[in-house]
């Protein structure tokens, strides 16, 4: 079965048809990887590039990042050729294929069912290679809940920024900045709740997609902190630069993260035989019961995700 809980603070986008891109982007800290068909890569190039993402597969160490390929949209002439070749070529050695500009359910199930058909006929575990589902219009994110359900192998819901601003006329052409003009509020918070809130309805990731002004970190820091606020699990990088940014911003801090393996700890004793059985008690100056202890699950299980460490252990009261 697919992983759908896997790290994805950073998700690094990297050209498929650049053999030097993919060699670097092995050796960086991105929790995730995905080799692309679509956008990055120039027509004439992608039956090229779907030969150098095979090998690339196939031969590199990838270590513990999740590795993806984003074929093309399926009104295109290269999804099934995208599809056939990669999987075919490298199923064993992917975890997830990329789909972009989803629209509709079916779209999904189309995915879904030439996945089967190929693992089938490899040889591969059935169910395994996850869809990511990119939602990039206006159509896509009115049916954001069926496509979030449209497969078991739906792991992530991702916002795709710029095709989606220029699909619904907004006037602007800096991509995850407010558009000229709208100076209360932000224009993007409807879109992100949805893809959110499908999202966490159905047990799947959200991520942001991209902000492509790639030297101004702090500008990165800032517009991943808006979605991070919000519950998004992590976000698209263009370049190098913005790793660091995106794993930091995706990750709780250090204190709040002990802070969450405390209650976890002290609501485990309190609510246990030897603490007495009670459902709401006193750590330090705070009150904490079960809504406290659902809270602090989903910071400590994103910091464990990043790999952090406690700082700061509770204990139970000396008898």
């Amino acid at each position: 079965m697919v992983d759908q809980q896997r790290p994805r603070r950073s998700c690094l986008a990297v050209p498929g048809s650049s053999q030097k891109m993919i060699d670097k982007a092995r050796t960086l800290p991105a929790d995730q990887v995905f080799l692309d068909l679509e956008d990055a890569c120039a027509p004439l190039a992608k039956p090229g590039a779907r030969k150098t993402i095979v090998a690339s597969l196939n031969e590199g160490d990838w270590g513990s990042r999740a590795r993806v390929v984003r074929v093309n949209d399926w009104t295109t002439e290269w999804t099934y050729r995208d599809v056939t070749e990669v999987v075919e070529g490298a199923g064993a050695n992917l975890d997830c294929i990329m789909l972009p500009k989803v629209q509709t359910a079916e779209q999904v199930h189309a995915l879904d069912l030439l996945l089967t058909q190929i693992e089938k006929t490899m040889g591969y575990e059935v169910g395994r290679i996850g869809i990511e589902a990119q939602i990039e219009n206006a159509l896509g994110l009115i049916n954001v809940n069926a496509i979030a359900t449209a497969s078991p192998r739906v792991e992530t819901i991702i916002f795709g920024p710029a095709d989606f601003m220029a699909s619904i006329n907004m006037k602007s052409l800096v991509v995850g900045e407010q558009p000229p003009g709208y100076d209360v509020g932000d224009a993007y918070h409807y879109i992100l709740m949805q893809i959110l809130m499908a999202a966490r309805a159905h047990d799947k990731q959200a991520i942001d997609g991209p902000y492509l002004q790639i030297r101004d970190v702090d500008g990165f820091k800032r517009v991943a902190g808006r979605s991070a606020a919000l519950g998004f699990d992590g976000k698209w990088v263009l370049h190098p630069g913005q790793i660091d940014a995106a794993n930091e911003v995706f990750s709780p801090k250090q204190e709040d993260y002990d802070h969450a393996e405390n209650i976890l700890d002290a609501y485990d004793y309190y609510t246990s035989e030897a603490g007495g059985r009670r459902g709401a008690v006193m750590l330090g100056d705070e009150m904490i019961d079960e809504a406290s202890r659902k809270m602090a699950l989903v910071i400590s299980s994103k910091g464990r995700a990043a790999g952090m460490s406690r700082t700061d252990v509770w204990a139970p009261p000396a008898e």
